[in-house]
C-alpha cells in the first residue's frame, strides 16, 4: 500500500508542478496587459486630428489673416432727455439714465446696436441699464 500512494504521489507533485508552471507563464502574460494598454492609450492620446477635421486636406504654410468682421449698423441711441418706452419690467425706481440705458440695450439685443458711446463710457447709470438690458432681452 506505500508503493501505492507513493506513486500517486509522485504524479501529483508533478501534475501540480507543470500546472503552476502553466498558471505562471499565464500569470505573467496578464500581469503585461495593463502596462501594455496604458502604453497605446498614451500614443493614441498624441495623436491629434487636422484643424479641419478628418479628412480635411492639410493647412498651407501661408496663412491668410481672417477676413475684417462687416460693420454692425448701429440706430441712434434715444435722446437725454426723453422718457423711453415702458420695457416689460418695472423700472419705477430706477434712475432716467438706467432707463434709458435699459431701453438703448434691449433695442440692441433684438436689432441694430443702439448706444450712445460717450454716455455708455462716462455715466455709470447709463452703462449698466445698458448692459442689463442687453442680457435681459437677448433672445435665447
Amino acid at each position: 500500500m506505500l508503493e501505492f500512494y507513493s506513486v500517486r504521489i509522485a504524479e501529483i507533485e508533478s501534475a501540480m508542478t507543470s500546472s503552476y508552471a502553466l498558471h505562471a507563464r499565464s500569470r505573467s502574460r496578464h500581469a503585461a496587459l495593463p502596462i501594455v494598454t496604458a502604453i497605446v492609450l498614451t500614443l493614441a492620446g498624441c495623436a491629434t486630428a487636422p484643424v479641419g477635421g478628418p479628412g480635411a486636406p492639410p493647412s498651407s504654410t501661408t496663412t491668410q489673416p481672417p477676413a475684417p468682421a462687416p460693420p454692425q449698423p448701429t440706430a441712434p441711441p434715444l435722446p437725454r432727455n426723453v422718457e423711453p418706452p415702458a420695457p416689460k419690467m418695472n423700472l419705477s425706481g430706477f434712475p432716467i439714465q438706467y432707463r434709458q440705458g435699459y431701453a438703448d440695450g434691449c433695442a440692441s439685443a433684438t436689432g441694430a446696436e443702439r448706444k450712445d458711446a460717450s454716455r455708455f463710457s462716462s455715466d455709470m447709470n447709463y452703462r449698466t441699464g445698458w448692459t442689463d438690458g442687453r442680457a435681459l432681452c437677448k433672445p435665447k
